[in-house]
């Protein structure tokens, strides 16, 4: 199947590692060219870079707070200036603090709502007005969790509140922009074998599989392949959807 995604320049907000590293990857091997984002860790966003470019397609990185409006216009400013334009923006950062809810401190409750939904908000904002002054259509891919659905049951009350917001916000934006050829969708996700949960699942492994019915955890390329497909030519006539990608966790 001929995706038609060559050529196309897509950002990537958390680009450097996991998730959206394996995006990068998959996107690069269908001719996208990538922005990769990160805030902190350079060698691993230069290593990004790297893997793209042996794949034929071309990257640049951009270090920047994707939880001020300055830190996501320049991810698409740096996008336009580098290949032209920006057709595809994936909302991929995020982050997943452990605590209580009687002992959540509020700068851990702001962080999270900051990082996994505000800068969704800002992001996609800074995308939209673009492609809106531009008259270009585009492609808003969202990460959320089962989380958002079931709630959490490991001491993560503020994440699941924070990726419950990105469901809902991803239905809005669907509505107000889908007569402009731009469409938003989410995909949700269960336990993937990344940095961000590592620790979690060497300590309780048993415990996590047994939430999955299909047996295993998923890997980075699983989702990638998901979210190369949503945000293809094929995938047009999806919009406002929550794609479950949880092995199971999360059926409806």
């Amino acid at each position: 199947m001929d995706l038609k995604l060559k050529d196309k320049c897509a950002v990537v907000t958390g680009g450097s590692r996991g998730v959206g590293r394996g995006i990068c990857v998959a996107l690069a091997k269908e001719g996208v060219n990538i922005v990769i984002n990160y805030s902190r860790n350079d060698k691993a966003a230069l290593e990004a870079k790297e893997e793209v470019e042996k794949l034929g397609s071309k990257a640049i990185i951009v270090k920047a707070d994707i939880g001020t409006p300055e830190g996501c216009q320049l991810l698409i400013d740096e996008g336009e200036k580098a290949f032209g334009n920006v057709d595809i923006l994936i909302n991929n950062a995020g982050v997943w603090p452990k605590n209580w809810i009687q002992d959540i401190p509020l700068d851990e409750w702001n962080k999270t709502i900051d990082v996994n939904l505000t800068s969704v908000f800002l992001t996609s904002q800074a995308f939209l007005r673009k492609n809106l002054e531009k008259k270009r259509p585009g492609r808003i891919l969202n990460v959320t969790s089962q989380a958002a659905f079931n709630g959490s049951t490991t001491g993560h009350a503020h994440y699941a509140a924070s990726k419950s917001g990105v469901v809902a916000l991803t239905v809005s934006m669907a509505r107000e922009v889908a007569k402009y050829g731009i469409n938003v969708n989410a995909i949700a996700l269960g336990i993937v074998e990344t940095d961000m949960i590592k620790d979690a699942l060497d300590k309780n492994k048993d415990y996590y599989l047994s939430r999955i019915p299909v047996g295993r955890v998923a890997t980075a390329e699983d989702i990638a392949n998901i979210v190369t497909f949503l945000v293809s030519e094929p995938a047009s006539y999806i919009t406002g959807a929550t794609i479950d990608a949880s092995g199971g966790m999360l059926m409806r």
